[in-house]
């Protein structure tokens, strides 16, 4: 099947599907969004995105009815994933803000810090055809911020993030980013 970017029309309805689906099934779950679907419905900082990383609970269950929902849809494969996981922070700050909530789905997303931060780590300077990259996501939490330093925004990860784990090329980009080391 061909990449198909999810705007946000195409995910909240996507999240309304999987809510129905928890419903017949007399489950509560639970989706933290991550990366650009965060970007898309809690910031409106771009139009779409590739897919929709997320945490969730139950996992087995969303995981299976997100397959499903893909086909019924036609969304990508893996239009929902949990490929983002690996940048959470053990200070894991999330908040419900204006994001859709539905009886059975609770749907929560990264603090602007947290994001900020977390973006920082991920550091993606090229991604595929079509996606933002991390730099114009970054640039945005930024100024949303008034991140206006280096200083500032090494602050800003290191509420979630050890120094010592900050990339190099991370510290870079903010150079690159802010104009100039810290």
């Amino acid at each position: 099947m061909a990449t198909r970017n999810l705007d946000r029309e195409t995910i909240v309805s996507a999240l309304k599907r999987l809510f129905e689906h928890l419903c017949e099934r007399g489950i509560v779950g639970e989706i933290c969004l991550l990366g650009g679907a965060v970007m898309v419905l809690s910031f409106k900082a771009r139009p779409a995105t590739k897919d929709v990383d997320a945490i969730f609970s139950p996992s087995g269950t969303i995981r299976e009815l997100a397959f499903a929902l893909g086909i019924e849809l036609g969304l990508p494969e893996n239009w929902l994933n949990d490929g983002a996981k690996g940048f959470l922070s053990s200070n894991h700050e999330v908040a419900a803000g204006d994001l859709p909530q539905f009886d059975h789905l609770r749907v929560t997303a990264p603090t602007a810090e947290y994001m900020l931060a977390m973006k920082c780590m991920a550091a993606g300077i090229a991604t595929g055809a079509g996606e933002p990259d991390d730099t114009a996501d970054i640039g945005f939490l930024m100024q949303h911020l008034n991140v206006k330093t280096v200083e500032r925004a090494l602050e800003v990860i290191a509420r979630y993030y050890p120094d010592s784990s900050v990339p190099v090329r991370t510290r870079f980009l903010l150079e690159d980013l802010l104009g100039g080391p810290p």
